[in-house]
């Protein structure tokens, strides 16, 4: 495999195998990005970061490194206080879906209701947009639970119907904020393996928000480790294991072996945040 490419002190050697993939072309870059909220010290500081097409694309750091604000600033939900963000392709600015920790649906709707939200804020009737809901349904799992209440289902089915609002519009890329912090393990395990299951069919672009070093491993063919105060990005892991990856996977040495390398990273981005802090 390649080795990881250090931005910082502590950076552990990667494990041997095979050469990772060319890189594939630009999709949004954050060049230099500083973020503060009011007089507080800055989030994110210098920040770099380039999100290329097709990645799945883990932002791995400890609490308040700034990777929920890295999200909000792409998602153009917040914007920087210097710095950039640049598009290659300023129609997909244009085309994100945004998926956070708590899944947010609204009680009082259905399922259906729910995914349509976003097509109905383009103007789209629910007769409308009833075939595309029922193909995001169908893609999370969840066909035959459409006329069913939030309150009926389980954690793990909200977070499916919330993914589901998130494809919906068929976006280019796909935001993901900790969406399966909050789950147990084997729902967490079961629901990485169906987003990597249905990211290979629709060959979406996906950003992923996790503190867990095994599901960064898991899921993704690239891990920017953050260091915090202020947030920038330490270095940059490429994990070039071929999809799909399954629970055979998770028990190879291959797999330990990237898990070791991602948290001896991510110990040396905490070691030089509490040092700068």
């Amino acid at each position: 495999m390649d080795a990881p490419l250090a931005a910082g002190p502590g950076a552990a050697r990667a494990p041997a195998g095979q050469a990772g993939a060319a890189a594939r072309p630009p999709l949004v870059a954050l060049e230099g990005v500083d973020k503060a909220y009011g007089r507080e010290p800055p989030v994110l500081h210098g920040l770099a970061l380039e999100v290329r097409r097709g990645d799945f694309l883990s932002l791995l750091g400890p609490s308040g490194c700034g990777k929920s604000t890295v999200l909000r600033l792409i998602a153009d939900l917040i914007r920087p206080g210097r710095g950039r963000i640049r598009w290659a392709d300023p129609a997909a600015a244009a085309s994100l879906g945004v998926v956070f920790q708590d899944p947010t649906l609204m009680p009082w709707a259905t399922v259906a209701d729910n995914v349509w939200l976003p097509l109905r804020l383009r103007g789209l009737s629910r007769r409308t947009a009833a075939p595309d809901v029922a193909e995001a349904l169908a893609a999370v799992g969840l066909g035959g639970r459409a006329a069913a209440f939030p309150r009926e289902l389980s954690g793990g089915m909200r977070m499916r119907v919330a993914i589901a609002r998130a494809l919906v519009t068929r976006p280019q890329l796909i935001l993901m904020d900790e969406p399966f912090a909050a789950l147990d393990e084997i729902t967490r395990f079961r629901l990485n393996d169906d987003l990597l299951e249905l990211r290979a069919r629709i060959g979406c672009t996906v950003v992923f928000v996790t503190h867990s070093v095994f599901e960064s491993v898991f899921l993704s063919d690239r891990i920017a480790v953050m260091a915090a105060r202020p947030g920038r990005i330490f270095g940059e892991l490429a994990v070039p294991a071929p999809y799909p990856r399954t629970a055979a996977f998770r028990a190879s040495p291959v797999y330990a072996d990237w898990c070791r390398v991602a948290s001896a990273t991510l110990a040396a981005a905490m070691e030089q945040g509490s040092d700068d802090g």
